[in-house]
């Protein structure tokens, strides 16, 4: 019997492959316990209808990651931040990726969740530097970070 799995089956198939599997085990165990449903024309065009939707949802996620990288490696995009330090540029303290995402909201209206900047080690020193900051599972772009003395 064809079954299009609904959700992972150790063993068996992935979410959205369609397999053959025994008539048996498809009604008695895949079925009903809504991990597969029979394959039937209907039910394969659907699934290639969700596969193209996602397609169009990824292609429209890149899309905007790349506009985002645009704008991000500007050269007039630079997010400044002040702080507090001693006289040979060490910071009291230092600036990590949260206090970087607010000051990006601040001065650019650019919302970017603290989890995408792929920031090592928070700064701890004066001067610029770049963020490299995680977009897109193909994307990547770097934001440059300026911290001022106060």
């Amino acid at each position: 019997m064809k079954v299009i799995f609904l959700k992972d089956v150790k063993g068996k198939g992935k979410k959205g492959e369609v397999k053959e599997v025994a008539s048996g085990y498809a009604q008695n165990f895949l079925i009903k316990n809504g991990l597969a449903k029979e394959a039937n024309k209907g039910s394969i065009s659907e699934l290639e209808g969700q596969k193209k939707a996602q397609e169009k949802l990824e292609a429209e996620q890149l899309a905007e990651a790349e506009t985002m990288k645009a704008f991000l490696e500007k050269e007039t995009t630079v997010v400044e931040i002040k702080a507090k330090a001693g006289e040979d540029g060490r910071l009291f303290g230092s600036i990590p990726s949260k206090q970087i995402t607010d000051a990006l909201q601040k001065q650019h209206k650019v919302k970017l969740d603290k989890r995408k900047l792929a920031l090592e080690q928070p700064i701890r020193s004066l001067g610029y530097t770049r963020v490299p900051v995680k977009l897109h599972h193909d994307v990547t772009a770097d934001i440059n970070v300026h911290v001022v003395a106060e």
